[in-house]
């Protein structure tokens, strides 16, 4: 009988080599990436989500986009200027905590801000986000839900029961008020009846130009400071 694929023994020690390869590679494309364009921009993203990012990196095929592994990123520019691939890239580094980014590119400051000030996206916000206005229900049939949904919506914490096998909202009901950060169970309902109040945008924050070394802050004063205050993020996100 042959044997099972699935019974193939793997040494676990085979696995570290393998993280610290891919590792090692990343670190390698960065600093081909060092070498290759003008400009790196740090940027910051809001209400991340996966496939909006795409959108960007299909937008910007004539550059390169690093989103995530933080702490790789940062090895490969230099922590510190006596380990810093090129000059003042240990600056660039600094700012590489949280849900940030790196775009290596040819393109102006002018034309990256100018694309980037323009490109918002909404969304169904998630828990933990806030209601940015006050969504109320009124009592009434709701016939854009099928019979099957009732009991969902009242574990939901809808008041909600079956008329003549019409879901139906027996009172008003609000579901959020502005500024309210949101629950699990409101996030739902939202996204169920269409209520969108998630904005995903990118912020450029921070520039480095590879011709003369110079490293500039691109955002005002509070933000910046905003940034330094975040805890340092490692980011799994992979990148392009």
């Amino acid at each position: 009988m042959p044997k099972s694929k699935r019974d193939r023994k793997v040494s676990l020690t085979q696995t570290p080599r393998k993280g610290l390869e891919a590792k090692q590679a990343l670190i390698a494309e960065l600093r081909r990436c060092v070498d290759t364009y003008k400009y790196i921009f740090v940027f910051s993203v809001a209400n991340m989500r996966n496939n909006k990012l795409k959108d960007v990196r299909n937008a910007w095929k004539h550059s390169r986009i690093f989103f995530g592994k933080n702490k790789v990123m940062m090895v490969a520019l230099g922590r510190e200027p006596s380990s810093e691939y090129k000059e003042n890239l240990h600056k660039v580094s600094k700012h590489l905590r949280g849900e940030v980014g790196l775009l290596f590119t040819n393109r102006t400051k002018d034309e990256v801000d100018e694309w980037f000030s323009k490109f918002k996206e909404v969304d169904f916000a998630r828990a933990g986000n806030k209601a940015t206005y006050t969504v109320s229900l009124e009592t009434g049939p709701l016939e854009q839900f099928p019979h099957s949904m009732e009991p969902q919506l009242r574990q939901l914490g809808l008041p909600t029961a079956l008329k003549k096998g019409v879901v139906t909202l027996l009172s008003d009901y609000e579901v959020c008020k502005e500024g309210d950060v949101l629950t699990p169970e409101q996030a739902r309902v939202l996204k169920l009846f269409g209520y969108e109040m998630a904005e995903f945008k990118v912020t450029i924050k921070f520039l480095w130009n590879s011709e003369t070394g110079d490293f500039q802050k691109l955002v005002g004063d509070a933000a910046a400071e905003e940034e330094e205050e975040d805890e340092e993020g490692d980011d799994d996100s992979n990148e392009d």
